[in-house]
């Protein structure tokens, strides 16, 4: 099967399909201009001081500095807040959000991602499950209490050290808060918020029982493989169709289907095919 039937099969897809599970790793941001750290040369040309001083993604994204260093982990971590504030989420958004209205698909979207992007581009919040937490929630860093609240701290960044300016604190004990996200080598994480998300992902699975579903994964990467699991999981399911859209590791068992290109190329690509058939 070359590019253009894998497409057309994809498009069949979701136009028969009855509900939709979009499942995005970090690729999934890449077109909107933000990087996905792969590898620890990818993470340095995003974060050039970071090589300076020898730090990998992995070393930066520890929460063991909330604790030693609150201005160094709140550089990276604030950087990364403003980031992802900033960005505009790419037209391939539009376009998932395009066949849940079009096709009258019930929708749940799980993602790997802290960003908020799926949020920002209008995706409900209760269809949505942040495998990884938010950026955009806190939590005391102790913590004082199981509470997560909104963050919406100002932190400005110096670039050329990437410390922070302001270190932002708990609104229970004024203790150093932190993202309410998944860290590596992390046993403080308040994983309470995503655990909501989980019943309400399990809720939409029962509800919908056997009817048909596409699966739509798109930049999830076999590093952290857990996104990647998920879609192969849902794929297994009676009627269910998994299209996995990824540059480089595109690879999933048939009759699932295989799209080697980018997240925005792919589903532009499907959309394409689409919009052709409402014609004919």
């Amino acid at each position: 099967m070359d590019l253009q039937e894998r497409f057309r099969a994809a498009a069949e897809a979701v136009k028969h399909a009855d509900a939709m599970v979009i499942t995005a790793g970090a690729g999934m941001g890449v077109d909107s201009g933000l990087p996905d750290f792969r590898g620890d040369t990818g993470f340095w040309e995003a974060y050039p001081p970071y090589w300076k001083l020898g730090i990998t993604f992995v070393g930066a994204a520890n929460p063991e500095h909330f604790e030693r260093d609150p201005a160094f982990a709140w550089g990276f971590y604030g950087h990364r807040t403003n980031l992802y504030r900033e960005t505009v989420p790419h037209a391939g958004f539009g376009i998932l959000k395009g066949w849940v209205e079009r096709f009258r698909l019930d929708y749940f979207v799980i993602t790997s991602n802290v960003d908020g992007q799926f949020q920002k581009a209008g995706f409900a919040g209760d269809r949505i499950m942040e495998v990884h937490g938010s950026i955009h929630h806190l939590q005391c860093t102790r913590p004082c209490t199981m509470a997560i609240w909104e963050n919406r701290e100002t932190i400005p960044v110096d670039e050329a050290t990437m410390r922070a300016g302001h270190v932002p604190r708990c609104i229970h004990c004024g203790d150093v808060s932190r993202p309410n996200i998944l860290m590596f080598g992390d046993y403080g994480w308040i994983s309470d918020r995503t655990a909501g998300q989980q019943r309400n992902f399990d809720e939409f699975l029962s509800d919908i029982g056997g009817r048909r579903l596409v699966v739509v994964e798109m930049g999830a990467g076999t590093a952290i493989p857990t996104i990647r699991y998920l879609t192969e999981d849902l794929g297994s399911r009676r009627g269910a169709m998994a299209v996995r859209i990824n540059p480089r590791e595109s690879q999933i068992r048939a009759p699932n289907l295989s799209i080697s290109c980018g997240a925005l190329d792919g589903v532009a690509a499907i959309d394409a095919v689409l919009a052709e058939d409402a014609f004919l």
